[in-house]
């Protein structure tokens, strides 16, 4: 399998888990779609590591540095997107263990989602951008 096709399936396969994350999130208070949301998060964040491992196994095949500066800021949106996501995990904890910070929890959840999607679409920007290195 090819790595473009590895790494499609990869950041397919986390976006979607992503999204079903954010779709249960907002009906947490019904106990099942607790449930589903804790597990989609704990999937999604699997996901991410495998979708990272792929995009550096796709980067050897590119000249990304070649796409300018889409790279540099896909670079630091991608790592920004990844940071932020800690910081709605480690809020979640807290709205299960205190039964507070729901409202703090949900701005964070959305501004790491945003942070992805800002990645992802430069992402495949600078993808369409690069050039693909011989051989």
């Amino acid at each position: 399998m090819s790595p473009e096709v590895r790494f499609g399936l990869a950041f397919l396969a986390t976006l979607l888990t992503l999204l079903g994350a954010l779709v249960t999130g907002l009906r947490w208070r019904i106990r099942r779609r607790r449930a589903w949301h804790l597990g989609l998060v704990g999937l999604t964040l699997a996901l991410l590591g495998w979708t990272v491992f792929e995009a550096y196994a796709l980067g050897d095949h590119y000249d990304l540095e070649s796409a300018g500066l889409v790279f540099h800021v896909h670079m630091f949106l991608a790592r920004a997107a990844t940071a932020s996501l800690l910081i709605p995990v480690m809020g979640g904890a807290l709205v299960l263990w205190k039964g507070r910070f729901h409202a703090a929890h949900r701005i964070a959840a959305f501004v790491a989602v945003t942070l992805v999607t800002l990645a992802a679409i430069t992402g495949v920007w600078m993808l369409a951008w690069a050039t693909p290195l011989p051989g």
